[in-house]
């Protein structure tokens, strides 16, 4: 008899709270697993974080984001983070983002290729994820997958998006330190002006020092720099990423910006912040997913008929239907 006549295998259970507790042991098969489940939106995803949430650790780990167009380094520079803080004693997770395939929804994992160096290492753990076709240059999985490595233990999470335009910011509302990476030649002064990436960057980095040009990229920063009244001045450190230069420097840079947020309270008003985007994310996937069912059946087409033959308005329309869910 084959597979066919005898219809698809049923799907084998998985065992949530085995697979959260290997995680919280640090296995990496474990928690290659748990981000698999999420990134395939499995049905356990709720359960997943529940036994997560329940297993929060008292000092959550320091979330970094790494964001800047592309070619300015962000991989070469996140391996050399992770090897700064692995002489720290430090575990480290790392998301690399990549960007989908607009065919197979997969995605090239040249991250892994750039941190090789890393891969036998068993205090740091690395994950590609696709991004999937979700803009602002990360994962929609990344907030749930960034729990299941800070259950892991991890004490640092390195979080590298695609490679962001000026609009492509999300890492931001995400990471509790964000870097924004430039380097010389590549005109990222005048795109960081156009974009308020200012805002945006917690700590600078002028990667490819040694080219000509990275002091007038700095000058150039400093400049607008002044121009904002911030509480948090943001620093600016030059690194040659590739022979690995500089990392400690940044590592300083970003322990001193975290100290500061702890001091002030802006630490938890980011995690609040972070928590509440997560729920509002999570709820509107849920109204989406009703409006979905709302257009399969009458009660839409009702209502469009009713505001073409001029019997209601658009808005009175929206409110019954949202009634309805």
């Amino acid at each position: 008899m084959t597979a066919s006549e005898t219809g698809p295998r049923p799907r084998a259970a998985v065992d949530v709270p085995g697979l959260v507790r290997q995680a919280r042991s640090g296995g990496p098969r474990a928690v290659a697993r748990l981000i698999s489940l999420i990134e395939n939106a499995a049905p356990e995803v709720r359960q997943i974080t529940a036994e997560l949430c329940a297993a929060r650790r008292p000092e959550p780990a320091h979330v970094i984001g790494l964001t800047g167009s592309p070619g300015v380094g962000k991989s070469t520079t996140t391996a050399m983070l992770v090897a700064a803080y692995r002489e720290l004693g430090k575990r480290v997770g790392v998301l690399a983002v990549d960007p989908s395939s607009p065919f197979t929804g997969g995605a090239l994992l040249g991250d892994r290729v750039r941190m090789q160096d890393h891969a036998t290492d068993r205090e740091v753990f690395i994950r590609s994820m696709a991004s999937r076709g979700h803009l602002g240059g990360l994962a929609w999985a990344t907030p749930q997958a960034l729990r299941v490595l800070d259950a892991a233990g991890c004490d640092v999470i390195l979080i590298e998006t695609v490679g962001v335009g000026q609009a492509e910011v999300d890492i931001a509302s995400l990471a509790d330190s964000t870097i924004v990476l430039l380097a010389p030649g590549m005109g990222d002064g005048v795109q960081a002006a156009k974009a308020g990436i200012l805002e945006v960057a917690d700590v600078f980095v002028v990667n490819k020092a040694d080219r000509e040009g990275a002091q007038a990229t700095v000058r150039e920063l400093r400049n607008m720099i002044a121009m904002v009244e911030r509480p948090w001045k943001t620093p600016i450190v030059t690194t040659v990423a590739a022979r690995g230069q500089g990392g400690e420097d940044v590592v300083a840079a970003l322990t001193k910006h975290h100290d500061h947020m702890a001091a002030s309270g802006e630490l938890e008003r980011r995690r609040l912040a972070r928590a509440g985007d997560e729920i509002e994310a999570i709820a509107l996937t849920a109204l989406r997913a009703g409006f979905t069912g709302l257009r399969g059946g009458d009660r839409l087409e009702s209502l469009a008929a009713q505001v073409v033959a001029g019997d209601t308005d658009p808005y009175s329309a929206a409110d019954r239907l949202v009634a309805a869910l």
